[in-house]
């Protein structure tokens, strides 16, 4: 066997591992509210940002900002342990920290319940190094139309 194959991960990745714990603890937290227990999404939500390193938890907590203004409809909740907005309990968008899975940027993305079909092909998933007016108003106007 090569250096470089012995060097290889198999199976999950650490952080993998930890999103699927944070995931399963969503879930029964999610259990609980619908058996009649409470569930506080926003304060779950800014937990999470609160633990991430800069600049991830500056540019969190301006999306998360950005997110209630445009969409104010949407739930905040925790999906994988980073913050997510759901409408009817299912998640519309979501942010993934370059910290979370060691990556080279953030993340902005859309799940198949956002509204943002256009053509036969279209993105889902933006890439962030960092946020300026032009991006938050193009952040903005993507959650709008998701939820439109």
């Amino acid at each position: 066997m090569s250096d470089s194959q012995q060097g290889e991960q198999k199976g999950f990745t650490a952080e993998e591992r930890a999103a699927m714990k944070e995931r399963a603890k969503e879930l029964k937290a999610e259990s609980r509210a619908r058996a009649g227990g409470k569930q506080d999404g926003e304060a779950d939500v800014m937990a999470k940002i609160d633990e991430m390193p800069e600049p991830d938890r500056s540019m969190a907590l301006r999306i998360h900002e950005l997110v209630k203004a445009a969409a104010p409809s949407l739930t905040p909740r925790t999906w994988y342990g980073m913050p997510a907005y759901a409408r009817n309990g299912k998640v519309v968008c979501f942010f993934t920290a370059a910290s979370k899975f060691k990556e080279r940027y953030s993340s902005f993305g859309f799940q198949p319940e956002a509204n943002l079909d256009e053509g036969k092909m279209w993105p889902t998933t933006w890439a962030l190094t960092g946020l300026t007016s032009a991006e938050e108003a193009q952040l903005s106007e993507l959650v709008r139309k998701a939820v439109g």
